[in-house]
């Protein structure tokens, strides 16, 4: 016991000083970064006081700005005569989709360009302000700091009580406000892409949807893109503007959700649709043969073309490549190839979308 009471003073000795030492090499990295940012910044400076201006750049990205606001007007006159054209839901809810899509792909372009302009006329107090942005990059954010972001998030995406739920554990969260948190640690970042991978499973109904609200009320306050990975056509059609379906690792096909839906192109979306269950299909569903390849030992050809009964040869033998069936639609199959036989879509798929533009008609006579 001496003997380890002798040991413990030099250790507790080495210990505080490695962690004085530790601090001192610490505060010379901060002073020494601090200096590096300040000799920058006195070169901006310097830069902006011999320089003639950037009055010739400024216009340049005024006049990008102005075409792109010109454009926006030109897009909405468009939509409105188009949907004045309509007669059908179906035929109006195209033409909202599509001006929906167009409208939010410029809104983007436009938020560029105006910052773009924004950057050019404060161009030297921008390079000032990355300059000591990158410099607080260096220095760790405080715990009061980090508390205070958490707690502003928590809020953001509905937590209740953010403050008594900072403390808590995830064994105390109910699945939907799980969820959520996971929602707000993507959103502490300040993404311009939200990437929801199956963010609705495991939840009941009621949960689901308050998710799926959460997500476009971000997507529409914070302006963010979402890219939406999951199996649910049902949350596919309420909440994609553009749908990407994917076998393998590979898209297959590619299109509005109006295209996808209402004129679905490639066997395996056919066989999604017919093994969707919904509140008047009376045909018997259709499950899909056989199971996905091993990617692994990748097939050759088509991925799908085992489990596809309207499989040609050529599916065997070779990668179908991408056939563009309108401007906003595309599928990776042989069967939109000029030389293939005329194949027609299944009967019950064909069914659901007669049934569909029954509805719509319906709908236009009773508010005609």
């Amino acid at each position: 016991m001496a003997e380890l009471n002798a040991k413990i003073g030099p250790a507790k000795a080495e210990f505080l000083s490695a962690r004085k030492n530790a601090k001192e090499v610490i505060a010379k990295e901060w002073a020494d970064e601090k200096a590096k940012a300040k000799e920058k910044i006195a070169k901006v400076k310097a830069q902006a006081q011999t320089s003639e201006g950037r009055e010739k750049q400024i216009a340049d990205k005024e006049v990008i700005l102005s075409q792109l606001l010109a454009k926006k007007d030109e897009l909405k006159a468009d939509f409105e005569e188009k949907l004045a054209e309509a007669v059908t839901t179906r035929e109006k809810d195209r033409v909202k989709n599509q001006y929906k899509f167009d409208l939010n792909e410029l809104n983007i372009e436009i938020k560029k360009a105006k910052n773009d302009v924004k950057i050019e006329k404060n161009y030297f107090k921008h390079q000032i302000s990355e300059i000591k942005e990158e410099l607080n990059r260096v220095k760790k954010v405080t715990k009061s700091e980090a508390k205070e972001r958490a707690i502003k998030i928590m809020t953001e995406v509905g937590i209740p009580q953010p403050e008594k739920r900072f403390r808590q554990y995830p064994f105390q969260f109910s699945g939907g406000m799980r969820q959520r948190i996971v929602i707000a640690i993507a959103l502490t970042a300040n993404p311009d892409v939200l990437i929801c991978d199956e963010p609705t499973t495991a939840l009941d109904v009621t949960i689901q949807a308050q998710i799926l609200e959460l997500i476009n009320d971000l997507k529409r306050e914070r302006n963010l893109s979402v890219i939406f990975i999951t199996h649910d056509l049902g949350v596919v059609a309420n909440m994609a503007d553009r749908i990407a379906v994917m076998y393998a690792g590979k898209i297959v096909e590619l299109g509005t959700a109006e295209d996808v839906f209402y004129d679905p192109k490639h066997p395996y979306t056919w066989a999604l649709l017919s093994s969707m269950p919904d509140i008047n299909t009376k045909e018997r569903l259709i499950a899909i043969p056989g199971t996905p390849p091993n990617m692994l030992f990748p097939p050759k050809g088509d991925a799908f073309a085992d489990r596809n009964s309207y499989a040609m040869k050529i599916d065997f033998e070779k990668q179908p490549p991408m056939f563009r069936v309108s401007d906003t639609h595309e599928a990776a199959t042989w069967l939109l190839h000029k030389d293939a036989p005329k194949v027609e879509m299944p009967e019950i798929v064909k069914n659901r979308i007669e049934r569909m533009l029954n509805l719509d008609k319906e709908g236009v006579k009773a508010n005609g």
